[in-house]
């Protein structure tokens, strides 16, 4: 049964230890490539930089290109109510809990597609 990770180092974790972490990055450049936000996560990427990164891309999307934002959370299918509660009042914050819940998605998929291939 999947349970999600309270947050994104138990996650990394998580997605390491199962020896998953790779085909987490795989799904991130792929999910971000449908979305035609172009981003190229190296697979040897660590889980430090990747939470970095990603925060920095969504903190950007957000900043200057909502719409492509919007639009990526559509092609990863991140939760809309998830999204509501958060609270938009500081960027840097918000970016960071949506880069969580962009993983958490991400690590869902590859989690559900290991799982049951």
């Amino acid at each position: 049964m999947f349970i999600a990770p309270l947050n994104t180092d138990l996650l990394l974790q998580e997605a390491e230890s199962e020896t998953l972490y790779i085909n987490l990055i795989v799904q991130l450049n792929k999910d971000f490539n449908l979305a035609n936000e172009a981003v190229d996560f190296p697979l040897s990427l660590s889980p430090d930089e990747l939470k970095s990164q990603l925060h920095e891309k969504i903190y950007r999307l957000i900043q200057y290109k909502f719409a492509e934002y919007l639009n990526l959370l559509y092609i990863i299918d991140v939760s809309e109510e998830e999204i509501k509660k958060l609270d938009g009042s500081d960027l840097v914050i918000l970016a960071e809990q949506v880069a969580f819940l962009i993983l958490k998605r991400e690590w869902q998929k590859v989690w559900f597609r290991n799982k049951y291939k």
